[in-house]
C-alpha cells in the first residue's frame, strides 16, 4: 500500500450524532412543562413525551414523564453529557427537584469515505454471514461486526456509515477492522 493510500484511509471515521439517556429521579409534569419551556412541541394524542431543542449545543430531547430524557444530535460524547446536563438544569428551574442520574450512551452514528469504490456484491457474497444486501430494498450493504457489537452501512461509492456504536473508541475500532476488508473489495478502474 502506498503512502498516498493510507493517507486517504487514515482520515477515519468522523462523529455525527450521540445518543444518550439519562433520569432525573422526579415525575414530571409534561403540560407544565410544554407551557413554561422553549423551543418545546407536546402532542399527548401523537407521541407521550415533550419534544424540546437546544441551540448550544445543537441537540434535541425527548422528555417523558417518568423523568426519563433521551438526548440526540450531539456531535462527541462530552457535547451529549453537556447538552443532557443543560436539559436537567433547565427543568430544575421550572421547579423541579431533578438530579442528573444514570448518564449513559446509547448510541454513536459516524461516518467516513475510503476514497475507492467498492464492489459490494463481491464483499456480500465472500461474507454472506456478516452481510445484507438487497439493493431492490436499500443501496447500501449492512455489514455487522459482532466483535466490535455494531453495524456498517457500506455503499458502491466508498461511503460507510457506523451505526450502533457506545462509543468513539468502539467506531475507531471498527474502521481498523473493516479497511482491510473492504480493501480486498476495492473496485479496479481501467
Amino acid at each position: 500500500m502506498s503512502n498516498n493510500k493510507t493517507k486517504k484511509l487514515s482520515v477515519g471515521p468522523h462523529l455525527s450524532n450521540v445518543v444518550s439517556t439519562f433520569n432525573i429521579g422526579c415525575k414530571l409534569d409534561l403540560n407544565n412543562i410544554a407551557r413554561r419551556g422553549r423551543n418545546v412541541e407536546y402532542n399527548p394524542r401523537r407521541f407521550n413525551a415533550v419534544s424540546m431543542k437546544m441551540r448550544k449545543p445543537r441537540t434535541s430531547a425527548l422528555i417523558f414523564e417518568s423523568g426519563k430524557i433521551v438526548c440526540a444530535g450531539a456531535q462527541n460524547e462530552i457535547e451529549s453529557q453537556n447538552a443532557a446536563r443543560k436539559y436537567g438544569r433547565l427543568i430544575q428551574k421550572m421547579g423541579y427537584p431533578a438530579k442528573f442520574q444514570g448518564f449513559k450512551i446509547q448510541n454513536v452514528v459516524a461516518s467516513c469515505n475510503v476514497n475507492f469504490t467498492i464492489q459490494i456484491e463481491d464483499l456480500a457474497q465472500n461474507y454472506p454471514q456478516e452481510c445484507c444486501y438487497m439493493p431492490e430494498l436499500f443501496p447500501g450493504l449492512k455489514f455487522r461486526l459482532s466483535e466490535q457489537k455494531l453495524t456498517l452501512l457500506v455503499f458502491i461509492s466508498g461511503k460507510v456509515v457506523f451505526v450502533g456504536a457506545k462509543s468513539k473508541d468502539q467506531v475507531n475500532k471498527a474502521f481498523q477492522a473493516i479497511c482491510p476488508i473492504l480493501e480486498r473489495f476495492k473496485r479496479k478502474t481501467h
